[in-house]
């Protein structure tokens, strides 16, 4: 499931035959000028109600941080707003936004996936809900505290369990065989490969911002290589990007 940062690139991920797109929260804070974390629950769903546009008829998932409240009620009322916006899913963290303090007692965290789960299910078509372990994107490499986190979130309601920040697969099976939810792997350049992932029963991956920083990269190479040279050879990316504009982009 990759993800998109803006209308456009929704737009071409759905082109290229993907069956479900999703946001990505620091890709999206990129276009802004902004680091991850920088952008408001109002600037993040007028963004997913865009991807969702872009994708057409193709599902899209939202980064939705830690639903951008502390309390229950504020977590359910951000799912209630992400339904409206057309999103199939979406998904809430147990990332605190705090240095000091980054992952929410996991009581606390239970309830807010509790109170998501109860929002996203209550319609007539049901909104698929992702929650998120952060331990390991924050320093707390603690796969018990993880899988017990899992675990509680499947309790309270979660359709998707996701642990970003693991890339030992011993690890990642762990998980899997610990949970009875599909659970979701971030993968990073030159990191795990679907193939592996799928042997050991992941069922879904995101690449995070990956895509997005990798076309960024490509701006700063080439903008690199004209300050500083005068030339310009990115000719062979400029025209794979531009037909597959056309291609994706027309009518």
């Amino acid at each position: 499931m990759p993800n998109a940062w803006d209308q456009g690139s929704a737009r071409l991920l759905a082109y290229l035959g993907f069956q479900a797109v999703a946001t990505t929260s620091s890709g999206f804070a990129a276009t802004l000028g902004r680091l991850d974390g920088q952008v408001t629950r109002d600037e993040a769903l007028a963004h997913a109600a865009d991807v969702v546009r872009g994708a057409g008829d193709v599902p899209v998932s939202a980064d939705l941080e830690n639903c951008f409240a502390d309390e229950p009620a504020g977590v359910a009322a951000t799912i209630e707003a992400a339904i409206a916006a057309g999103l199939a899913g979406g998904s809430v963290e147990d990332f605190t936004g705090a240095s000091d303090d980054p992952i929410y007692d996991i009581g606390l965290a239970t309830e807010r996936v509790a109170a998501a789960a109860t929002a996203a299910h209550a319609g007539p078509v049901r909104f698929v809900l992702t929650a998120r372990a952060e331990n390991h994107l924050h320093g707390r490499d603690d796969l018990a505290d993880t899988i017990a986190r899992l675990q509680a979130y499947q309790e309270a309601g979660a359709d998707v369990l996701f642990a970003p920040g693991m890339g030992n697969l011993d690890d990642i099976g762990r998980v899997v065989g610990s949970v009875d939810r599909p659970v979701s792997v971030l993968v990073r350049p030159a990191g795990l490969t679907v193939a592996e992932l799928a042997g050991i029963g992941v069922a879904r991956i995101s690449v995070g911002g990956s895509l997005a920083f990798a076309g960024l990269g490509t701006v700063v190479e080439a903008a690199r290589e004209l300050l500083d040279h005068g030339t310009f050879g990115v000719a062979d990316q400029v025209q794979l990007g531009r037909t597959s504009a056309q291609a994706a982009f027309k009518g």
